[in-house]
């Protein structure tokens, strides 16, 4: 059956209703931020979710992805401070944080981005030395991140990290570096070298002091024991002495005999045992040394005793022998 003109102004009125409603209902994703233009103004900002606009009146502008995000910066000659030539590659990670903003205030984001970067890049490491440029990468990271997040503030971009990824310095630079690297290396071990042989020498030397201290020491205490020995040998001897003369005095000729043989006999082992001596020439006869020692026997019988109390044996009376004299040559 064909369709009335009613119905076709129902059809048609429907299909509006669906496109209309199809213009006016807007999905933005998480992570994004879409713009609103009405006939080309900046009218707001669609949140993620579901979104309404007024149809053929209002268009999306520009999609934004807040999210952070990564941009790698390409490698570049850099002169330093001290003219030293390097190349240097970095990479930056910024974020949107206002849609609008980023949409409007600058034209193409990542690539205003990335010159930026580069440029300040040359100027930090240029305003540095070589040797400074190697060893404070971390300071350099932290005056690009200063410098470059400042300049993108009124962009509605948070710039959150910028780090050089690697600096090449000449070859002729590197090889110079390690020739000095090694001399330096070369000269602290001389110096450990030096300051150990000087620290064995100061060992070695209080080792000897100690050595002589206690060598001393040793001396001082052989010298004191001598000496203690010496006066108890003295205080001996003068008792040894006292005895004797107090036999004497009391009439006892036996005490004589000792006294005189016991010095006799010390003379005649001095005389035998002088290192000087070949022949020992005897001006006394040996009986007299043997009648001393007999003396010597009466007198220890008389002190200690003869098996309880005998009476003591009686001296033999020294033999007398003519000494002959030896310049006579007479026969």
């Amino acid at each position: 059956m064909p369709l009335a003109g009613l119905d076709i102004v129902v059809i048609a009125f429907v299909v509006l209703v669906i496109l209309v409603l199809f213009a006016g209902i807007k999905t933005v994703p998480q992570g994004y931020r879409y713009t609103v233009e009405r006939f080309g103004r900046y009218t707001r900002t669609l949140e993620p979710g579901l979104n309404i606009i007024i149809p053929f009146i209002d268009k999306i502008g520009a999609r934004m992805n807040v999210m952070e995000q990564v941009l790698d910066v390409p490698t570049q000659e850099v002169i330093t401070r001290d003219n030293a030539s390097c190349a240097a590659d970095a990479v930056a990670f910024y974020q949107v944080l206002n849609a609008a903003e980023a949409a409007y205030q600058v034209s193409d984001l990542q690539s205003a981005i990335l010159n930026l970067t580069m440029t300040n890049i040359r100027s930090v490491m240029g305003s540095m030395d070589l040797d400074e440029l190697l060893s404070n990468r971390e300071i350099i990271n932290d005056k690009l991140l200063h410098v470059v997040d400042e300049a993108v503030g009124p962009w509605g971009i948070k710039v959150t990290r910028v780090e050089i990824k690697d600096i090449q310095p000449p070859k002729d630079l590197v090889d110079a570096m390690a020739r000095q690297m090694k001399a330096e290396r070369e000269k602290r071990a001389q110096v450990l070298e030096a300051e150990g042989s000087r620290n064995a020498q100061i060992l070695r030397a209080e080792g000897a002091k100690q050595s002589a201290i206690l060598q001393a020491e040793g001396q001082r205490e052989a010298a004191f024991r001598d000496a203690e020995a010496r006066e108890r040998l003295a205080e001996a001897e003068a008792k040894a002495t006292k005895m004797v003369s107090e036999a004497i005095a009391a009439g006892d000729v036996q005490a004589i005999n000792y006294f005189v043989a016991q010095k006799y006999t010390e003379a005649m082992a001095a005389i035998g045992t002088a290192p000087n001596s070949k022949i020992v020439l005897m001006p006394m006869e040996a009986s007299s040394l043997i009648g001393s020692l007999g003396g010597i026997g009466a007198i220890a019988r008389e002190v200690f005793g003869n098996g309880g109390g005998d009476t003591p044996a009686r001296q033999p009376a020294p033999r007398t022998v003519p000494v002959r004299n030896p310049f006579d040559t007479a026969k």
